[in-house]
This record gives structure tokens, sequence and C-alpha cells, in this order.
């Protein structure tokens, strides 16, 4: 019997996943974008990068269009702001109670899932990265390890799932608790998600800077201490990529980071999940957290300003 994925989110990693998935599932893509959902019906999902290649799977931009399929699991991989609208608009139309799996940046997502009652839930961060290019294209960046574990449910719940990414080539651990590589993944997201924004997705900048990698530093210290504040740990130093690439033990990547391509296309950046996050619970905990404000505050500017370039450009 064939596996039914839903994938809810059909962007940059929503297109990663969703390539990866149609080779050994039977995949159907949720996605607002109508242009988008039309060209991957019209023509299959372009995949370049690495290994190109399209694949063909069914996609919607109406739920309703959803009702009377049997998905085994649904795979959330929208902006963070958009997770509730998505649960409330394909959740009425979902046979029994599928598994829902967030692998989305940012937190509150998980939470959102368990609003809908029953169904197993599970979480966990990616490393992999992608880009959104256009309507029925996506860009494979880096194809990198994945995390899992329940939040509702158990083990159980969500091994058929792993196994189905691993099949597909997509390297998936399964945890018991997946807490702490979320909070890993989260601390690094936090930081080098709005900067790489700010040095308009110039890796080098990032990298090659004094006075920027003392800002990351800083940062990250501001970070870490407000999850250890909050009572979480880590599975991995957050910030570990940041040692590797600066050491020279991985090379420079061009990837700039999901925020930097926001605000390239004038889209709405997901600071509130990541860094604003970071800031909310630092003054409700009464840590300092200067940095981290400084930096959502200039995002907050920056996502107008890139609104206004894309509409009336130069």
């Amino acid at each position: 019997m064939t596996t039914s994925v839903l994938v809810v989110g059909c962007g940059a990693i929503g297109g990663l996943f969703t390539s990866a998935l149609a080779e050994v599932a039977k995949v159907t893509v949720y996605d607002i974008n109508r242009d988008h959902v039309d060209a991957i019906n019209r023509d299959g999902l372009k995949v370049s990068g690495e290994r190109p290649r399209t694949v063909h799977v069914a996609a919607t931009a109406d739920p309703a269009a959803l009702q009377g399929h049997d998905f085994s699991t649904v795979l959330f991989l929208c902006k963070s702001k958009a997770t509730q609208d998505a649960l409330t608009a394909v959740r009425p139309h979902l046979s029994g109670n599928p598994l829902l799996v967030t692998m989305q940046n940012g937190m509150g997502n998980a939470e959102i899932l368990l609003t809908a009652p029953d169904a197993p839930v599970a979480r966990g961060p990616t490393m992999c990265a992608g880009r959104y290019v256009g309507p029925g294209h996506v860009e494979v960046l880096r194809q990198d390890t994945t995390w899992l574990g329940p939040v509702r449910g158990g083990v159980n719940d969500i091994a058929a799932f792993a196994a189905l990414l691993n099949t597909a080539g997509m390297p998936t651990e399964l945890l018991a608790d997946p807490m702490g590589a979320v909070w890993s993944k989260f601390v690094f997201n936090c930081v080098m998600n709005p900067l790489g924004a700010l040095m308009m997705g110039d890796n080098s900048a990032r990298y090659h800077v004094p006075e920027m990698c003392a800002l990351i530093d800083d940062m990250a210290a501001e970070c870490i201490a407000v999850v250890t504040g909050l009572g979480g740990d880590f599975a991995f130093p957050p910030m570990d990529y940041v040692a590797k690439t600066r050491s020279g033990a991985v090379p420079l990547s061009k990837h700039g980071g999901s925020m930097a391509l926001d605000i390239a296309r004038g889209a709405e950046t997901e600071i509130d999940a990541l860094t604003g996050f970071i800031v909310r619970e630092g003054d409700r905990l009464g840590l300092p957290v200067p940095n981290c404000r400084a930096v959502m505050r200039l995002i907050k500017g920056l996502e107008l300003a890139s609104q206004h370039r894309v509409a009336k450009p130069r």
C-alpha cells in the first residue's frame, strides 16, 4: 500500500521535502500561492541544485479538494505565521487522525498543531536549506540532517514517517524527546537568519567582518541564556556550524538564510517566532537581550523597506 503524505506549504523547504518524498510516497501539496500550484499541476515541480529533476505531484490551493483523501502524515512547512490558518483550512477535510508534523522555524507551531484533538503530533528541526525560485521551481541548497520526535504520542507513532524520510534520501534521526535538537537549531536561526537578512544575503559579511563575528557571539550568548532560563538544553552546540565555518572545516556557503530570501522578495519574515521570541521571553525572565532586541527592531524596519523597494523598484 502506497503511503500518502500531505505537504502544507511548498516553498523552499516544503519543495525540497516534496521532491524527495514524491519518489517513495504519494504526495499532495497544499499551498495558497495559486501561481505556484498552477505551475506544479501544469509542468511538475522543477528542482534545481545538485540533482536537477522534475517531480509530478498533485497540488491545490483549495482545501476542499483534500476531502476524501486518506493521508497518513500531514507535514507543515509553511511560514510560522500561516500555521494557524493552514491548520484551520485543512483539518476539516482530513480523514481520521493523521500524524501532524512540523519542521518549521520558530516557536509556537507545535502548540498550534496540538489544538487538533487526538491527532499524534511530532516536531523537529532540519538543517536542509532551499530557495523558492518562482512558480513551480525550487532550488536545493543543502541536504542535511533532520531530527524528529513526538510531542503528543510516542516514538512508535512517528517511526514509519522517519523511516520514509530516510528511504527518500533525507537523513532523519528519531528521538524520544526532540526538544534538545529543536532548541539547538532555534538558537542558530535566531542569530544567523536575521543577520543574514541585514547583510543582504552575503555570507562573507557574516563570517569575515570581526564586528559581525562579535555580534553573532553576543546574540548567541543571549539566546542560550534565555533557553537555559526556560529549562531547555541542547542536543548539539547551537553555533557548531558557525564554528566549523570559521575554522574552515566546512566551506563558506552561498546561502544567506531564509530570512534574507524573504527580504529580497519583499515578503514578511519569521522574526517574531524567532528572535522576537527570545526578546519576549528574555523580558519575562528578566534576562538582558540588548543585541537581540536591536536586531529584531532592525528587521522590522527592513521588512517595510523591502516591501517598498519591491513594490516600486528604482
